[in-house]
């Protein structure tokens, strides 16, 4: 990755303008062409250094204010399949396995985001209903402090 790569980022890293040719507009901006810009960004993503190129919705700007980290007790044999079924889950935007810690058993977490906290309690329900997994618990999001990606 060069300094151009690096310029490239740091102009798409707080998203891309919303215009008919937003990448046109990025690269007058960087003094490229429209198709560099587009083939560029596609080389980034192919060698992984760009890992996801999507929309990022602001889930309380929409609606979503009932969000909820579900924490599961998860045999350490069955994390893989287990871990497949909630990240299928459309309400689940993020799944993740992390150690368990002494006096805490959990080693699988899951953030579901619900219009209300009663759908999201449901919504853990049928997760658990889809693994067999009976031990976990619902923590609730009280207040967003900060919610960036990471930055250049």
């Amino acid at each position: 990755m060069d300094d151009n790569d690096t310029q490239l980022l740091k102009s798409i890293q707080d998203g891309i303008p919303i215009t008919p040719r937003p990448f046109k507009k990025i690269a007058d901006r960087l003094g490229l062409s429209e198709e560099q810009v587009i083939a560029r960004i596609g080389q980034l993503h192919q060698d992984g250094v760009i890992r996801r190129f999507g929309a990022s919705v602001g889930h309380r700007a929409i609606g979503f204010t009932a969000n909820a980290m579900c924490t599961w007790n998860v045999p350490d044999n069955r994390v893989e399949d287990v871990g497949a079924i909630m990240a299928g889950f459309s309400e689940v935007t993020h799944c993740y396995e992390r150690p368990r810690r002494n006096g805490w058993p959990y080693n699988l977490f899951t953030m579901v985001h619900a219009y209300t906290r009663d759908e999201c309690r449901k919504v853990a329900k049928q997760i658990s209903s889809a693994t067999g997994i009976e031990d976990y618990n619902i923590l609730f999001s009280e207040k967003e402090f900060k919610k960036t990606g990471v930055r250049l």
